[in-house]
């Protein structure tokens, strides 16, 4: 199976908007350099990396140290296991998934808004 870059690109970015952190916050945490993590998260030069390049940054984001090289395998990639059954953090889904719903609605009201106000 090829390296899924993609994916790997899709976990960061999720995942910093999880934590509310920044790139700049996460290259401090992992002493990954900003430029290498924007080119994972954006997925703008994929290409092999050294293996503690993706650990530092799993763990910078909370991860087990392994888990954004399973991203990349595409082998299961698991959160902690206390993570699974935090309802705290069952209920932060819940409401990011709402909020993510939420985004969509505004969207197509102003777009519908948009198109209206362009009618003459």
């Amino acid at each position: 199976m090829a390296d899924d870059w993609a994916a790997v690109a899709k976990a960061i970015s999720a995942r910093l908007e999880e934590l509310g952190m920044t790139q700049l916050d996460a290259a401090a945490k992992s002493k990954v350099a900003p430029a290498t993590i924007r080119e994972l998260q954006y997925n703008k030069v994929p290409r092999r990396r050294n293996p503690r390049t993706l650990e530092a940054l799993s763990e910078a984001l909370d991860w087990p140290a392994d888990y954004l090289s399973n991203v990349l395998a595409g082998t299961s990639a698991e959160p902690h296991a206390d993570e699974a059954n935090d309802p705290v953090l069952q209920k932060l889904d819940d409401v990011l998934e709402q909020l993510h719903e939420l985004r969509t609605r505004v969207e197509a009201v102003e777009h519908r808004q948009e198109r209206e106000d362009e009618q003459p």
